[in-house]
């Protein structure tokens, strides 16, 4: 058994040795040729097909790539593409300080990984930090073992347990009888009862989607340290029901006192069976892929900081929330073109602050009088501060070291002839540890906002 389990890893190994990989940051483009700096057509054909069965690919999957004539070009949806015999990691361009191509993607990845985690309340601590490979290894390999790591340690304390009612004819009485199955189904043999009894099991929900998870996972991590574990694993839960993912029953999980830890796990496992921020896509052949959309994951990770740095300030944060209409028909009260602020900052009911995230590159004022801020999006938020009577508005974007400033307000602009007033900032999120200062600074520097100034001069004077 061993032997043969060696051998399976000897030749998983040199399948994945045979691999085209690369990786790109986002709007890079990559030409096609057999260069390493470079990717065969083929294999930018076969990326593309995975992509196009992708429903975050759009029309022809240009959303996530774009197919090109001389080359292939990532857009703005990062994570990893895997098609027979080549892969492709697409990763959010963060700007760093220093280090080489390879630390710099390394560093990158356990950044992509701390917004993902803050996203879906995870806590990653800095034990299981210090010991991802972030430069040996992609995204997804990142993810396999930060997710089969935390199972082991989880199984440690014992699987997850409950009763089970179950339904058995049995010679001798058991839990009670089933007196209308008795009489319908066993009238004719009387020596058999039919019983209903409570029985702990460990083959519930919840570790049902634990092994769903393990066998996904098992086809698609190419890492021998993974594939090791995962073996290991899938020893440990032989005799649990293999579910298919799209049949896991999700709603059935209670989390209480007694199982609480399996709360990330249950986040992680989510995440890499394809229910949030990504679709995993399984093709005639290998092909998968594990993508998130950056808009979407900036705007949660800075919603729920946002949470963070605002309290004790009696501010409460939400995120899409509003969905307060533009129009409202005078003849008959129908409503439409409803509007979904990215990020509500009340005072109890009132609405004092309104941010939009925007994941795109803010151009130096010496580039651009308007930073390269689009008019649809200023539009965008003088109506919302029409229809939500909100006098404070910001459009967030991420820092970057073309503005020669520190991060934070970067304009201040009045809106028309109103005393509401529209905002610009940047937040440097290469720097986790200070994001909250900077998110608290933004929101609550005085002048900012006279609502929030108000507001905090009224809870520190009570």
């Amino acid at each position: 058994m061993a032997l043969v389990g060696a051998a399976w890893f000897r030749a998983r190994r040199l399948f994945w040795s045979s691999v085209i990989r690369r990786t790109l940051f986002e709007w890079q483009s990559i030409a096609y040729g057999d260069d390493p700096e470079q990717i065969p057509s083929w294999a930018a054909d076969r990326l593309a097909a995975v992509a196009r069965k992708s429903p975050l690919g759009g029309d022809n999957g240009a959303r996530i790539i774009a197919h090109g004539r001389n080359a292939l070009r990532a857009q703005q949806v990062v994570g990893i593409i895997v098609a027979d015999k080549c892969a492709l990691e697409i990763l959010p361009k963060i700007d760093l300080s220093s280090g080489d191509d390879e630390a710099q993607e390394g560093l990158i990845r356990r950044k992509l990984v701390h917004m993902l985690a803050v996203a879906m309340d995870l806590d990653i601590d800095g034990g299981a930090i210090t010991e991802l490979g972030w430069q040996r290894d992609n995204l997804l390999e990142i993810l396999i073992r930060l997710f089969s790591t935390k199972l082991v340690d989880a199984l440690r304390q014992g699987m997850p347990r409950q009763y089970v009612e179950h339904e058995e004819d049995v010679p001798r009485m058991r839990g009670r009888l089933d007196v209308g199955r008795q009489f319908a189904q066993l009238a004719m043999n009387p020596v058999m009862l039919a019983c209903r009894f409570d029985e702990l099991s460990a083959d519930i929900t919840i570790n049902q989607i634990m092994k769903a998870g393990i066998n996904r996972l098992r086809r698609i991590s190419n890492s021998t340290d993974n594939q090791r574990r995962l073996a290991e694993l899938d020893f440990h839960y032989a005799d649990i029901a293999a579910v298919p993912a799209h049949a896991l029953r999700w709603d059935r999980v209670s989390l209480d006192r007694t199982n609480a830890r399996w709360k990330e796990l249950l986040a992680l496992a989510r995440l890499l069976l394809g229910e949030r921020f990504q679709t995993t896509s399984m093709g005639e052949t290998s092909g998968f892929s594990l993508l998130f959309e950056m808009n979407t994951l900036f705007e949660e990770y800075i919603g729920r900081m946002m949470r963070r740095a605002l309290s004790g300030t009696g501010l409460s944060v939400h995120l899409q929330g509003g969905r307060l209409y533009c129009l409202e028909a005078i003849e008959d009260g129908r409503r439409s073109f409803q509007t979904k602020p990215d990020i509500l900052v009340k005072r109890g009911r009132e609405i004092v602050h309104i941010v939009d995230t925007k994941w795109k590159r803010i151009a130096a004022r010496i580039d651009d009088a308007k930073r390269g801020v689009s008019q649809s999006d200023v539009y965008q938020m003088m109506a919302y501060a029409q229809i939500y009577g909100c006098r404070t508005l910001t459009l967030l974007y991420p820092h970057h070291t073309a503005l020669r400033s520190a991060p934070g307000l970067l304009d201040r602009h009045k809106i028309g002839v109103t005393t509401q007033h529209l905002h610009t900032a940047s937040i440097d999120i290469s720097r986790h540890q200070m994001v909250l200062r900077q998110l608290r600074s933004m929101l609550l520097t005085p002048g900012l906002s006279d609502d929030l100034e108000h507001h905090l001069w009224e809870s520190r004077s009570g």
